[in-house]
């Protein structure tokens, strides 16, 4: 269980109040208005913030002041975040090998496997600039099966793709998120994203994330909270 357990987090000239938990292995969709602080809410479970005050646990195990690198916690970013200078190999290969040095013989079969298993079979001496926008996220995918942590975010991370694409991605991702158990947050704009990949929304509008509802009476009985963000939406 992932507990926010009364966090105020700071938002530079207002605050964000979060008092909720995610239960292991769920699909999140994180909805809400630009700068209401959807980002800053994965930022802070990531480790990249610490909130004003509060406290972030995983189980038993208190997060709030633990760095990233050492949290539960992988996170995919719009970009990708994949090195242009490295193959896919070397790329994949940091989640195995944060120090950076070359993957070895032992590590390419797993490396080959997670490339093959979205998709990307064949590609890892390939490097990202010579790939398409949907297979550089595939790629990106790939080193988070490879990290195999039990908490997942996605920051927005097919924003820049058409429709189509997006919509396969979407489905690598739940399959993803599946083979891993892992409690996937992602944030969207889109209400038809969280449709499509999440179980349960989590709104985050008016200083508050509020707490995650299942997808159908979220969007079947909309809050009242809901109703305003669609109408700034239209």
């Amino acid at each position: 269980m992932l507990r926010l357990e009364e966090l105020r987090i700071d938002m530079g000239g207002g605050t964000l109040d979060a008092d909720l938990s995610f239960a292991p292995g769920r699909r999140v969709a994180v909805l809400g208005p630009s700068g209401a602080g959807k980002s800053t809410l994965l930022d802070v479970i990531a480790g990249f913030r610490t909130p004003i005050s509060g406290r972030l646990a995983w189980g038993d195990r208190d997060l709030t002041q633990v760095p990233p690198q050492a949290r539960p916690v992988s996170i995919l970013f719009q970009d990708s975040n994949l090195f242009p200078h490295l193959d896919l190999a070397r790329n994949l290969g940091l989640a195995l090998r944060p120090d950076g040095r070359k993957p070895g013989a032992e590590e390419m079969p797993r490396i080959e496997g997670a490339l093959a298993r979205v998709g990307l079979e064949g590609l890892a001496r390939r490097k990202p600039g010579t790939l398409s926008g949907g297979q550089q996220s595939r790629a990106a995918l790939a080193r988070v099966l490879l990290m195999a942590r039990p908490v997942l975010l996605l920051d927005e991370p097919f924003a820049a793709l058409g429709p189509g694409l997006k919509r396969e991605m979407l489905t690598v991702v739940r399959e993803v998120a599946e083979t891993l158990g892992a409690l996937t947050l992602m944030v969207t704009h889109d209400p038809n994203d969280a449709r499509a990949f999440a179980q349960d929304v989590v709104l985050v509008t008016d200083g508050l994330v509020h707490p995650p509802v299942p997808v159908e009476p979220f969007f079947s009985v909309p809050s009242k909270a809901f109703r305003e963000y669609l109408g700034e939406l239209g």
